[in-house]
């Protein structure tokens, strides 16, 4: 590349922006720009400087830090939140409070937790298979990777199955217009915030007969025993965790399937190893796909609280900082030949789900849910090949994720697996 700073967040950067990451990288590690929502914010690219500022707790989750006189103030964070009165979730404040919800919310996802949702994973993923297997063909966002996480953890939070579709219709419109207009976005954010808000009412008054076990009954029984979580909190908490939890796991499958198919000596390596019985290369497997290829491209907002250095850089008090989780992933200060996906990856401290006190709650689910879809695909169906030629994928446009808009495969038809009798 030459010596002129690249072109950030257009269209061609959205499809391989690791090009202009590994100049930032050498040229300007802690780099001031102009977003394309019209915030100034600083972006750091190097692993060593991003794993200090993702524990820096000079650096503000709250948007209450960004400088009153800064461009754009009301275009951070997730758009609706603020008209929805949804602010008061684990993206946008700091300890105590942090610290008291996070232990909340982090009881659903113990290993024990997980590891009883591992069959209605494994349930979901082969039922969306069964609905295009014997096709011969899907798009493997819309009919598989979309689908799979929302109905997951729409069962985690105790959405009825009578409603889950709705929130389909509402993710989707978050997903189709992430990189668009904020309008149909915050239109979905205020109906799932309706709906939330009766759910979370309703199983208050049935608590006592029904005795539910899922997450939002759960925070109900903790708000009755002391912990003073309002039904504010209890719908802000719900609604992050099915924004960041649907669209962090569609990503990870999309972009996870996207990378296997574009290296098939890795694909057929652990495909190999999966027919043996072995899950070592698959354990591993994710993780490299997580650092490879994330489904966060930038960590979510960050305040300074006052005036700091990162990398040498002077960060001003107010100002906006931004990690860029994919630049870090591929430092070669950090990785070895960080450009090539190798499945096998040993040293392996990837940034994929953060660092620190906000390190991401959902992640042993989002680990399960990939895993399981990766292993269940590749032996469904062996033979997948990309339907369309790679250069005619599309990328969502959009800040924080990364994620493809559609993934057109092709395959030999197959019948639908008989369903598994207890």
């Amino acid at each position: 590349m030459t010596d002129a700073a690249p072109e950030l967040f257009s269209w061609e950067f959205a499809t391989d922006p690791y090009p202009a990451y590994a100049w930032l990288r050498e040229h300007s590690p802690v780099h001031r720009t102009r977003l394309p929502s019209g915030v100034d914010a600083w972006l750091v690219t190097r692993y060593a400087d991003a794993r200090q500022a993702l524990a820096d707790q000079r650096l503000s989750k709250n948007p209450v830090h960004h400088a009153e006189d800064a461009p754009g103030k009301s275009r951070t964070g997730i758009p609706g939140e603020r008209s929805a009165n949804l602010m008061t979730h684990l993206l946008n404040i700091d300890p105590p409070d942090h610290t008291r919800l996070r232990r909340l919310v982090s009881k659903a996802f113990t290993p024990r937790r997980v590891a009883e949702f591992a069959p209605r994973v494994r349930e979901l993923t082969d039922q969306l298979i069964d609905g295009f297997a014997e096709r011969g063909s899907a798009d493997l966002i819309h009919e598989f990777a979309f689908p799979l996480p929302i109905y997951a953890i729409c069962d985690l939070l105790g959405v009825p199955r009578e409603d889950q579709d709705d929130f389909r219709d509402w993710a989707g419109m978050m997903i189709r217009h992430g990189g668009g207009p904020r309008g149909g976005v915050a239109r979905s954010v205020k109906k799932m915030r309706g709906y939330l808000a009766d759910l979370i009412h309703r199983k208050r008054e049935d608590l006592g007969e029904q005795g539910d076990d899922d997450l939002i009954s759960g925070l109900i029984r903790a708000s009755d025993h002391g912990e003073h979580l309002t039904e504010d909190e209890a719908a802000a908490l719900c609604f992050v965790l099915l924004f960041a939890g649907f669209e962090t796991t569609i990503n990870l499958i999309g972009n996870g399937v996207h990378a296997l198919l574009r290296n098939p000596p890795q694909r057929a390596l652990l495909q190999e190893s999966l027919a043996h019985g072995d899950t070592g290369l698959l354990e591993t497997g994710i993780e490299e796909l997580l650092r490879y290829d994330g489904a966060v491209e930038l960590a979510t907002w960050r305040y300074a609280t006052q005036s700091l250095r990162i990398g040498g850089q002077e960060i001003p008090q107010g100002d906006p900082v931004l990690v860029v989780l994919a630049a870090a992933d591929r430092d070669p200060e950090r990785f070895d030949a960080p450009d090539t996906l190798d499945l096998a990856r040993r040293d392996n401290p990837h940034l994929g789900y953060g660092h620190g006190i906000h390190y991401c709650v959902g992640a042993p689910l989002a680990r399960l849910e990939g895993r399981t879809a990766l292993a269940t695909l590749l032996r469904r169906l062996p033979d997948l090949q990309l339907a369309v030629e790679p250069a005619d994928l599309r990328w969502r446009g959009g800040l924080i994720m990364r994620g493809l808009r559609t993934l057109p495969v092709h395959f030999t038809p197959r019948a639908p697996e008989p369903p598994v009798i207890p």
